[in-house]
């Protein structure tokens, strides 16, 4: 389904462990700019910065509650909300994001360090080292999930106890509670691989966030982010933009009873940057980009964007 390369480029991690992508199909233009409108209950000269929550606009200090709100309404449900969002695809989607990056300690190399942000219920993390372990025969590396949402990590702690990671003495997994805009429990260049999946569009400071993957990588780390984003086929687009704004909601009401989050999941996606706009925004961090910028998986709906830190 997916086409596959190799990136080619030296990528030193420190402290001599190998880390290489494989090479996709990516594309550049101008950069993204979150409209920052001033809030008209006040006066001229007195304005606030403001940001969007779906397709509302809000106090950018409000929208990290707001965010928080719907995460913690959806956390027991997540795989639920995201099967409905993707046709139940992005099992597949994270699964090809893990093989893909193909991280681990190589021969001779040294255990890597991975952050997983907005990482909160695991899936992703449990998978990369699952894939270290397999393919590179990895049980070394150690894992940090951080989660600005307590209840997302709830979520995650109780996968982790009922895992064969549980296990391990000592154990190689650390939740912490982190906006990811900020991540000032992290130390600067001491991370080799960074992955957020589908969680970088609920930043209210998407630039912000990026420059904080930056600043915790180290030399050589490797930025990785799966996250919805535009189809780019007009009759695709039309369809499913209108299974995503009548038919997700309802699925929430259904499943879930709970309508409201759904459809600001919907609309964050809609209000998301285009693939060519985010990975501007990768490259105004100060991240090498390589080729393109971005792999599309099926036709857009979603995007793996990776940055190298040189």
């Amino acid at each position: 389904m997916f086409l596959k390369s190799t990136l080619k480029s030296s990528i030193s991690l420190n402290r001599s462990a190998n880390a290489y992508l494989n090479k996709k199909s990516f594309s550049s233009s101008s950069l993204y700019f979150n409209n920052i409108n001033p809030n008209p209950n006040k006066n001229s000269s007195d304005h606030d910065p403001t940001t969007h929550f779906g397709f509302k606009t809000v106090l950018q200090d409000e929208k990290e509650k707001l965010v928080h709100n719907v995460f913690s309404s959806v956390a027991s449900s997540y795989d639920v909300m995201n099967d409905a969002m993707s046709f139940g695809i992005h099992r597949l989607w994270k699964d090809h994001f893990i093989k893909r990056l193909d991280a681990g300690m190589r021969p001779g190399g040294q255990p890597l360090q991975f952050l997983d942000v907005a990482g909160g219920t695991g899936d992703i993390a449990f998978g990369l080292l699952d894939h270290a372990a397999k393919n590179h025969k990895d049980t070394k590396s150690t894992m940090t999930i951080a989660d600005i949402n307590t209840d997302m990590l709830k979520e995650g702690q109780n996968r982790y106890s009922k895992s064969k990671f549980a296990l391990e003495n000592p154990s190689r997994i650390q939740f912490i509670e982190q906006n990811g805009e900020i991540l000032d429990k992290v130390p600067d260049n001491s991370k080799d691989i960074y992955t957020i999946a589908f969680g970088i569009r609920n930043f209210t400071n998407i630039q912000a966030g990026l420059n904080a993957a930056f600043r915790v990588l180290k030399p050589g780390g490797i930025f990785a982010c799966l996250e919805f984003s535009k189809v780019n086929n007009t009759i695709l687009n039309s369809i499913y933009k209108n299974y995503s704004f009548t038919m997700i909601p309802l699925m929430g009401q259904l499943i879930a009873n709970d309508r409201d989050s759904y459809q600001y999941l919907v609309e964050s996606i809609e209000k998301f940057p285009s693939q060519e706009n985010f990975s501007n925004m990768i490259r105004k961090a100060g991240f090498y980009v390589p080729d393109k910028g971005f792999e599309n998986l099926t036709f857009g709906v979603a995007a793996i964007h990776i940055g190298v830190k040189v």
